[in-house]
């Protein structure tokens, strides 16, 4: 189970949870009027669901605080991300092969976020920016902590 956990790279969750909403939510990019016209969407179809709310809570200072779906999201992915970091410190051959898929992952948001339209939000190129952010920090601090743990077995 824990080599399971160390391939498996945790932003899938929040992507696939965004690709989820997107494919069963979005809505299309086209529609018809009453007129027979042809209207184009001027945003994604997926932004007026990122937009509703989805947790609220009275403050002390006597105002409500809105989090709305989108910014639960990027709250889950930020999490994620913060685990990924840690789980990049070890040496093993599953962190290698978690940062493959991390960058799979990475090509596959950016492909989404240029060529689909429900995926051009803001809440998605926050979690594909994450993506590389993960890619790159995890390839970097696993090279130094494997250079750390070669100066600690060879004295150096």
């Amino acid at each position: 189970m824990r080599l399971i956990f160390g391939i498996f790279p945790l932003l899938v969750i929040p992507v696939v949870l965004y690709n989820l909403m997107a494919m069963a939510f979005g809505g299309p990019v086209q529609a018809i009027d009453a007129s027979g016209q042809l209207l184009q969407a001027q945003a994604a179809p997926m932004a007026n669901l990122l937009n509703e709310r989805f947790l609220g809570l009275p403050m002390i200072s006597g105002v409500e605080w809105v989090l709305t779906k989108g910014d639960a999201i990027v709250l889950l992915a930020v999490i994620f991300l913060f685990l990924e970091i840690l789980k990049s410190t070890s040496t093993g051959t599953a962190t290698i092969v978690n940062h493959g898929i991390s960058l799979l992952i990475f090509i596959l948001c950016l492909v989404q976020f240029l060529l689909m339209p429900n995926f051009a939000t803001s809440t998605f190129f926050i979690l594909t920016a994450m993506t590389l952010l993960d890619v790159l920090a995890g390839v970097i601090v696993t090279i130094v902590s494997a250079r750390r743990d070669f100066g600690v077995a060879g004295d150096v």
